[in-house]
């Protein structure tokens, strides 16, 4: 759901000029498929062995990029040649007066619009979209590991990132940006699209915009790029986010009536009730203004409404663990189950979402086994296989020893 919630703006942008949405879908569909097995030649230079050529897969690392500056420049060659009417949103003067106006260099301090108030109503009027963010953002953590090749986000890790973008939320607040930091789908459909997954890039990547943060001439350049550009870029990514989420559907039985149900009934249910909402903006109607932001605000959020619906009818409509997919997915090894036999693949999840350098040493403390955002994290598991529960107890507090046998709890079947 979260790509598919996403069409309205994608389709929004890109409807504003369909000739240059659809070559930017093209170029980035050719580049990203047909031409990624196609290395350019570069010059190179390395200390030990001077100039050479070396071939690179640009169009396998850079599909989007080379898409957007081509698409760019060629809107603004139609732009400088006037073949582009005055006005046209694929026009790339139409936000020039920003370009011109932004200064050089600007500092951002916090307070700068002046000391942030808070109150109830907007506390509780907030706190229904920060609980959707939560959700698409769980839904983007599991996507973006898919993408990356990576094991599935333990718990801490899901934890430790929605602690990290309220931390975000309330710096930006501090700062006044207006805005909320939460996981955006369209940067994890660009993993999708580039194969490239690589932390690195993405520290590189918030280094430069700390540095374009400052320079605002620079910052305000990308304003000018065409919002079609920008549609048919979400075109193509917020695709691949959804089709990842489709690829978890591989464990059930497409073939049985209840799984068709359960899953067609919540995507489309979903789909139609935010569309309703967003149509009768004062539906919800209870005296409490705080109430009435909340449902609305849970109820316009489709992947809330799909999450919701089908969690409720997978686990009330009867079905075995084969129709449900539960046999297939117990079958790849759990990140937050202790005892799994695939102990490479435990060490790689465990590699994968350690904090660095600190790791060990909070390993070695007990108190950081009750913190949930920590890797030493604990939780209590339930093994299906010995219908046991594997985690914390009050003699151990790490939950490496800790188990008690769960003899009155049957392992559900439908």
């Amino acid at each position: 759901m979260v790509g598919l919630s996403l069409f309205g703006a994608a389709g929004n942008m890109a409807g504003k000029h369909w000739g240059i949405s659809a070559l930017t879908i093209i170029l980035v569909i050719v580049f990203s498929q047909y031409l990624k097995h196609v290395k350019c030649p570069l010059p190179t230079y390395r200390k030990e062995h001077g100039w050479s050529i070396k071939k690179l897969d640009i169009f396998t690392l850079l599909p989007v990029l080379l898409s957007i500056v081509l698409v760019w420049t060629l809107c603004a060659i139609l732009t400088a040649s006037g073949a582009l009417q005055l006005g046209s949103p694929a026009r790339t003067d139409n936000k020039i007066n920003i370009l011109l106006e932004a200064p050089w260099f600007r500092f951002p301090y916090p307070c700068q619009w002046g000391l942030p108030t808070v109150s109830v109503a907007a506390v509780f009027g907030m706190l229904a979209g920060v609980l959707a963010s939560a959700i698409e953002s769980i839904g983007d953590y599991y996507a973006c590991a898919r993408l990356a090749g990576a094991r599935p986000p333990p718990v801490h890790a899901m934890n430790r990132g929605i602690a990290i973008e309220g931390l975000g939320c309330i710096l930006a607040g501090i700062w006044g940006s207006g805005n909320g930091t939460t996981s955006y789908s369209e940067n994890i459909g660009a993993i999708g699209v580039t194969k490239v997954g690589s932390r690195r890039v993405i520290q590189a990547a918030a280094l430069m915009m700390m540095v374009f943060g400052v320079l605002s001439k620079f910052g305000a350049l990308f304003i000018t790029i065409p919002e079609p550009i920008i549609g048919g870029i979400f075109c193509v990514l917020f695709g691949m986010i959804a089709a990842t989420g489709l690829a978890n559907l591989q464990f059930i039985d497409l073939n049985s009536s209840r799984n068709l149900l359960v899953l067609g009934f919540s995507i489309f249910f979903s789909l139609v009730l935010s569309q309703w909402m967003k149509a009768h903006p004062g539906a919800i109607d209870s005296g409490s203004q705080i109430f009435d932001q909340i449902v609305t605000v849970l109820m316009s959020t489709n992947m809330f409404t799909a999450g919701v619906l089908g969690f409720f009818l997978d686990n009330t409509i009867p079905g075995t663990d084969e129709e449900r997919g539960l046999t297939k997915w117990l079958a790849h090894p759990d990140p937050n189950i202790e005892n799994s036999n695939e102990e490479s693949e435990r060490e790689l999840t465990q590699c994968t979402y350690d904090i660095p350098v600190i790791t060990p040493w909070l390993k070695s403390q007990k108190w950081a086994a009750y913190l949930p955002f920590l890797p030493s994290y604990q939780p209590d598991v339930w093994n299906r296989k010995t219908r046991s529960w594997r985690g914390k107890s009050k003699d151990t507090p790490n939950g490496k020893t800790a188990a008690f046998q769960m003899s009155s709890v049957q392992l559900p079947t439908a």
